[in-house]
């Protein structure tokens, strides 16, 4: 790691993967303004999965920084999970990805000059984030059906971008097999037999499907939303309201605002941390309030 040329550096961390030829128009548009601007930064590009988390750990050791993660919600996800000095250093994000939800609901703009004026114009905002055990999450934490999803889209060979997710989702609401699990929320045990169960810090998942469409990123509270024992008739119509952002208002949905959330399923399961996959991952959350200073709206 070079050594630092002054007392405040912005740090920016890319993903070449992120957005194809958009992400290097958008790197030399604040790389152009930065230097413009005066201001002292150095940009990494991650080479493989994960690196991203190492690279975070390593720059926000160093000193005071903005680290500024041009990319989407993966490489922002692994940016938070490496972040060490949440005292001296602030996280910025420049919207680069495929559904950016995280950037939703931040009000994070996805152009890139305004996204960037409010790095460097503006004042960073304390911003909860999720703890689970060894892994941080920032915008949604889920299990179930969009576990199914997820796993659809990547194994797809054809479709790419939202449409593919929207087709992936269809799918899983007509073969998905619901998850029996226990949960401890707020002091009170429940049993479900749940299409999905989520914890949202965000709002939004899969380009603009909004699970938790009342989640608010500082009041210090996580939106658990349970759908249970959903009828094959039922799906059309919760399908379009999950899409409007209007899935809380059905009978089958459990919605509770709560600072932590402990699911036990009956049997071994897959979790998703803002879209990344975590096998046998135990589903444990508690909300981490006001540590992280992150540049939004």
């Amino acid at each position: 790691m070079r050594e630092r040329k002054s007392i405040f550096m912005y740090n920016i961390i890319v993903n070449p993967q992120s957005g194809g030829g958009k992400r290097r128009r958008i790197v030399g548009r604040v790389a152009e303004c930065l230097r413009a601007s005066g201001k002292d930064y150095r940009i990494f590009e991650t080479e493989k999965k994960g690196q991203a988390v190492f690279l975070a750990h390593e720059l926000t050791s160093e000193g005071p920084c903005d680290l500024i993660v041009v990319g989407g919600d993966g490489t922002l996800h692994e940016a938070l999970n490496g972040f060490a000095d949440f005292d001296r250093c602030n996280l910025g994000l420049i919207p680069a990805g495929t559904g950016n939800d995280f950037a939703a609901a931040a009000g994070i703009p996805t152009d890139a000059d305004a996204a960037l004026d409010l790095i460097l114009n503006g004042t960073p905002k304390p911003t909860d984030f999720m703890q689970m055990e060894g892994v941080r999450g920032i915008n949604v934490i889920g299990t179930g059906i969009d576990v199914e999803i997820l796993k659809r889209c990547r194994a797809s060979k054809v479709l790419r971008g939202k449409f593919q997710y929207i087709v992936s989702l269809i799918i899983s609401l007509f073969k998905f097999k619901n998850y029996k699990m226990h949960t401890v929320c707020n002091g009170k045990e429940k049993d479900y037999s749940a299409l999905i169960a989520c914890i949202g810090n965000g709002r939004q998942i899969g380009g603009g499907t909004r699970m938790c469409p009342e989640a608010v990123l500082d009041d210090g509270r996580l939106d658990f939303v349970v759908c249970s024992d959903v009828k094959k008739s039922h799906i059309p119509a919760a399908f379009v309201k999950l899409m409007k952002g209007r899935i809380l208002q059905e009978d089958f949905t459990d919605f509770v605002r709560c600072e932590k959330v402990e699911v036990f399923p009956e049997q071994k399961l897959t979790v998703q941390v803002d879209g990344e996959l975590y096998d046998d991952l135990p589903f444990r959350v508690e909300v981490v309030k006001g540590k992280l200073k992150m540049y939004r709206k």
